[in-house]
């Protein structure tokens, strides 16, 4: 039984020129490229790239729709609280009088100890 032989570098060339002309070969064989189905396939790329684009856009105005909804219910709410905050909320005078009021009571139950 033979042993392994290493390849030498003449014969790595010799294999690599094989492979490059057998490349060639199967390249050269193939048939020519038809035009009418080339531009059939283009057109088809083209209508496909326009519904993802489509697609794409009114992802996008739902997004924007949504985003404004969001901002008008938070518009809303702080108006909401405004409001509230405006209807709990006692003039300076008013906050004097119930701390006088509050006061006076104070008073009146330690004078009646």
């Amino acid at each position: 039984m033979k042993s392994y032989r290493e390849p030498g570098f003449n014969d790595r060339i010799g294999a690599a020129a094989q492979a490059k002309q057998k490349a060639l070969e199967k390249l050269r064989a193939k048939p020519p490229i038809d035009e009418a189905l080339v531009a059939e396939r283009r057109e088809a790329r083209l209508a496909r790239e326009a519904r993802a684009a489509e697609a794409r856009a009114a992802k996008e105005a739902e997004k924007a729709q949504r985003l404004a909804e969001k901002a008008a219910r938070e518009i809303e709410a702080k108006e909401a609280a405004a409001a509230a905050l405006e209807q709990n909320v006692l003039t300076e005078a008013e906050r004097k009088a119930q701390r006088d009021a509050r006061y006076a009571a104070r008073k009146a139950r330690k004078k009646g100890r």
